[in-house]
């Protein structure tokens, strides 16, 4: 029959020729456990064709072969961030949306927020934007509602997202406008606070019923979506990341990210997930996308064949779903967006169709449930190949622990929202028991688990070194608080592994990429400072990338090193703050 390799595909180069490129002279951690670390490695064609030795090199080195000497530099596989919303955070601005702009706003500064903004865009359209915090309205002795905002702003339609995303508030004229009123019902996946006598909407609307807000204003434009993945990107290849995901895109969203993709300027691999609810925004077309139109988009750096759902809410609004009643509460234990049914039978049904089901769960019951539903897609279908994920797992049951690995479950954690946020707030509300078990890496990995981290930007900072950083110390980086996290920290090497090869495994590509072998992707990342050499506490968090590959093609350049080639950086310089 011959070799294998007489069969490969016109388009992969063989074995054999010149490198385009070999880096040399370098500390290179390959998070390849049969050969963890190498001085060189060469790469031809987008793969890494050698790793190992600067003198192994010589023979593919020729005359267009680009060499940089990295000179001792500190060399590793690029990050994975698995969770994050570039188009929550930056379109709004980028539509002339307001911004309050502060990270803990008190209800004074909201309040002259809303009024410069509705000042500077005069008339009687929407006032839509973010922050306001709930947490700093109760230490003002206020109650975040309707009537608040009706003092403020009467006669338009008000609407401000917390900053956790999990509720929004609005005023009398934005509920009149979206028709929510007392005799309206609860979307199943969230809920509408109301006055306990009358049963008025109160103006806080928690979760998925918020997008009846939404539905009532008009979509966000594709100018600005465009420009928050843009420039999404552009920050994320700065920091070193070559795949990440963005979990909550409706076909708006996803014709700017192919807009973007077939522009070239898409810098990182994005696995799209397709919001099976209105939670955020309405989908109209969800039913269409997830029986076939998803491929459409289908690229080498662009897939959508994942959804999102959203099983429970936040614990800033007390809306986690837990397998125990709340602290100081004898019954409430949280709202489950869906019933147990619906949750198995959409995932036994988004597996059977081979589509990844990405779950938000911050209670220990909704990943419980998550976790029985994946089990009963697996009896019914046996193994599909899809790897499902747990998105967030903020606190986890021991006993579910064991689970992740034996169902082939991603359990993924934002690490990034420990610091610089205060856990003082999120003690109080969940109780010190579950925040002995919030965020287990250690657990799951224990386990034979796959754990990945994704920052969930907005809601906490994009920089993913700040939680690559918070996995090691389990402290607060920037030395504004005593004390450390709770629960266990992991090592180096075990945190180096979660933002790289495992993140490539929840992407589903790990024969592909996510260590530096031969064969696979060329995507490596040059840092300032040598991880194994500095101490972890205070100085993983400021991490500066010096050089991003992917597929061997260069996507940041801070110190233009390869300006005057023909491997030219798509960005160089220094980042804007977009944080």
């Amino acid at each position: 029959m011959g070799n294998p390799t007489d069969y490969r595909s016109s388009n992969v180069p063989g074995p054999a020729g010149a490198a385009d490129l070999v880096l040399t002279n370098g500390r290179i951690y390959t998070v390849d456990a049969a050969n963890p670390w190498a001085q060189a490695v060469a790469i031809r064609g987008g793969r890494f064709i050698a790793v190992g030795t600067v003198a192994e090199m010589d023979s593919l080195i020729g005359e267009r072969t680009q060499v940089l000497d990295l000179q001792g530099r500190f060399a590793m596989p690029g990050l994975y961030d698995m969770h994050t919303h570039p188009d929550l955070k930056l379109a709004p601005g980028y539509a002339g949306y307001l911004e309050v702009g502060l990270e803990d706003p008190t209800p004074e500064q909201v309040k002259q927020a809303i009024l410069d903004y509705a000042a500077a865009h005069p008339g009687d359209g929407w006032v839509y934007g973010q922050y306001f915090v709930r947490y700093t309205f109760k230490q003002a002795g206020l109650v975040p509602d309707r009537d608040w905002l009706d003092s403020v702003l009467p006669d338009r339609p008000l609407a401000i997202l917390d900053r956790s995303w999990g509720c929004m508030m609005v005023n009398s004229k934005a509920l009149e406008l979206a028709g929510i009123d007392a005799e309206t019902l609860d979307p199943r996946h969230g809920y509408i606070e109301r006055d306990s006598v009358t049963g008025e909407p109160t103006g806080i609307l928690v979760d998925g019923a918020y997008a009846m807000i939404h539905a009532a204003m008009p979509p966000t434009p594709q100018h600005a979506l465009k420009r928050a993945y843009r420039e999404g990107v552009w920050f994320q290849s700065g920091h070193g990341v070559v795949g990440t995901k963005y979990v909550h895109v409706c076909e708006h969203r996803l014709n700017a990210l192919k807009s973007i993709d077939q522009a070239g300027e898409l810098s990182v691999r994005v696995e799209a997930a397709i919001s099976w609810q209105d939670d955020i925004f309405p989908v109209k077309r969800r039913w269409e996308l997830l029986a076939g139109e998803r491929h459409y988009y289908r690229s080498a750096r662009l897939n959508a064949n994942a959804v999102k759902f959203h099983f429970d809410g936040t614990h800033e609004s007390r809306s986690s779903y837990l397998s125990s009643a709340w602290p100081g509460d004898s019954a409430w234990r949280g709202h489950l967006n869906l019933t147990p049914e619906h949750i198995t039978d959409m995932v036994v049904d988004m597996d059977r169709r081979g589509i990844r089901v990405i779950a938000h769960c911050t209670g220990d019951g909704a990943s419980d449930l998550f976790l029985d539903a994946v089990a009963e897609a697996r009896r019914r279908n046996g193994y599909s190949g899809v790897r499902h994920q747990c998105a967030h797992s903020t606190t986890l049951l021991d006993a579910n622990l064991p689970r992740f690995a034996e169902l082939n479950v991603t359990a993924e954690f934002s690490p990034v929202g420990w610091f610089p946020s205060s856990f003082a707030y999120a003690r109080a509300v969940f109780g010190e028991d579950r925040m002995q078990r919030a965020y287990n890496f250690k657990g799951v990995l224990e386990h034979g688990g796959v754990a990945v981290m994704g920052t969930d930007w907005p809601v906490s900072s994009i920089n993913p070194w700040i939680g690559f950083e918070a996995m090691v110390t389990r402290e607060n980086p920037y030395c504004e608080e005593e004390g450390r996290f709770y629960g266990e920290p992991i090592s180096l090497e075990q945190a180096i592994r979660v933002m790289t090869l495992n993140g490539a495994w929840c992407m589903g590509i790990e024969d592909k990429a996510g260590s530096i072998e031969v064969g696979k992707s060329a995507d490596l990342i040059v840092l300032d400072r040598n991880l194994f050499e500095v101490a972890p506490k205070g100085n993983i968090h400021n991490t500066q990338v010096q050089l991003t590959l992917l597929e061997g093609e260069v996507t940041w350049d801070r110190h233009g090193e390869f300006a005057d080639t023909t491997h030219a950086a798509t960005w160089q310089g220094e980042l804007p703050e977009i944080l």
